[in-house]
């Protein structure tokens, strides 16, 4: 066995008590604390960022096509779905799936209330599966056979809440134009995704209802949502996707148009990096610490270690493997911290939040296997590294002097 190894293995905290056990203990408490708020605050972070992304994408996909005008309108201009785009787009590996979308303004008419809003149509090719998690109360739409228009629509809790409406609620909504039209709609399900520039706003319908108001044939639709396969690669596709649309079309990337959303995820990344930073420095300045301490502590058999023929680099390594080890129980404590906690919080939602301040209702985990082992990864090497800077001063130690060391 390797005797640096096995001196290691001879002080350490199981064979020893008092100050050195308690100085081996803290040590290995803070490795453990440290790794495991690491591990929580990624495991939250992604949670968060894929929870809330998710459910942009359910309601708008990654990027939207549609006519390129020069005026603000609220409404779409007509876009054909025999445009080349629309035609081919399955030959493009990266695109999963492609539906379309017409928006029109509209005022709801309730018993009491009067509301303006946002009617979305879609059509047979909307993803409600991706869309289903914000579903609260009810169910999607059913479409109708083709060339018919369904009078189903799926409101929002507020835009209900203002409007005292229900599952089974029958109301008028009033579309703008000239001359105003109405229609009277049935509200067969209700959504929440606590994003106010959706439920403010935006009721589902069918997209024919639209294509009926406007006069437009069946051909004509407002606009494509596109779905990529990778989301994280949204910015690569970018080029490649508006160099497949047709000329009169514009493209627009989801991230561009709810800029403060992700802007606001992107700072809550850049807030775990320096806490990351911070909890790393505080680990390895714990493990300098405690390793000058029990190299002070251990002086009287580093002299007689030497004094008996042992090298600096022997010596050095009796403290190196000590540290190790320390880390390693560390690391496994905190690893089933942190693991122990995700798998906790999303079983039971123990921690809840305030849904209108962090757009969801309970603390969000997403497991990025990946990224915790990255972590490991690192503070095991950051950590290792810093154990050399206390061993370096073994080489300094005199036989004479350490062996009457008291």
């Amino acid at each position: 066995m390797n005797l640096s190894y096995f001196i290691a293995k001879r002080i350490s905290f199981k064979k020893t008590g008092g100050f050195t056990g308690t100085i081996h203990r803290i040590a290995v408490a803070s490795i453990a604390l440290g790794l495991s708020i690491m591990i929580i605050s990624f495991l939250i972070l992604g949670g968060f960022q894929s929870v809330i992304s998710n459910k942009v994408f359910s309601f708008t996909g990654h990027f939207q096509v549609n006519r390129f005008v020069m005026s603000q309108s609220l409404e779409d201009s007509p876009t054909s779905t025999t445009s080349d785009f629309y035609r081919h787009y399955k030959e493009s590996d990266y695109i999963r799936h492609v539906q379309v979308f017409a928006n029109k303004p509209a005022l709801i008419k309730g018993e009491e209330e009067v509301e303006g809003v946002m009617m979305k149509g879609v059509g047979r090719d909307f993803d409600s599966l991706a869309f289903k998690p914000s579903i609260v109360k009810g169910r999607f739409i059913q479409f109708p056979e083709k060339g018919q228009s369904s009078n189903e629509i799926v409101v929002s809790t507020k835009i209900a809440k203002k409007m005292l409406l229900d599952v089974g609620s029958k109301i008028t909504m009033y579309f703008v134009q000239d001359p105003p039209r109405f229609r009277r709609l049935e509200v067969v399900g209700l959504y929440e995704t606590f994003l106010e520039d959706f439920d403010d706003k935006f009721v589902l319908g069918d997209v024919r209802v639209i294509q009926v108001l406007n006069d437009w044939d069946e051909d004509k639709v407002g606009g494509f949502e596109v779905f990529i396969n990778d989301p994280k690669n949204i910015d690569t596709y970018e080029d490649e996707l508006y160099e497949s649309i047709d000329y009169d079309l514009r493209l627009t990337k989801v991230t561009d148009r709810f800029i403060q959303i992700f802007d606001w995820l992107e700072l809550l990344n850049n807030n775990v990096y320096v806490f990351l930073a911070l909890i790393l420095f505080v680990a390895s300045f714990n493990m300098v610490s405690i390793l000058f301490i029990l190299i002070m502590e251990r002086t009287s058999m580093i002299g007689l270690l030497k004094a008996m023929g042992s090298t600096n680099r022997q010596i050095r390594n009796i403290f190196i493997w000590n540290g190790i080890r320390i880390i390693g129980r560390g690391m496994l404590l905190g690893n089933l911290i942190g693991l122990g906690f995700g798998l906790l919080q999303q079983s039971t939602h123990l921690f809840k939040l305030n849904a209108e301040n962090y757009y969801m209702s309970y603390v969000p985990i997403v497991w990025d296997w990946p990224i915790i082992f990255g972590l490991n990864v690192l503070i095991m090497l950051i950590t290792t590294l810093v154990l050399f800077i206390p061993a370096v001063i073994i080489s300094n130690v005199n036989p004479i002097k350490s062996i009457k060391f008291d």
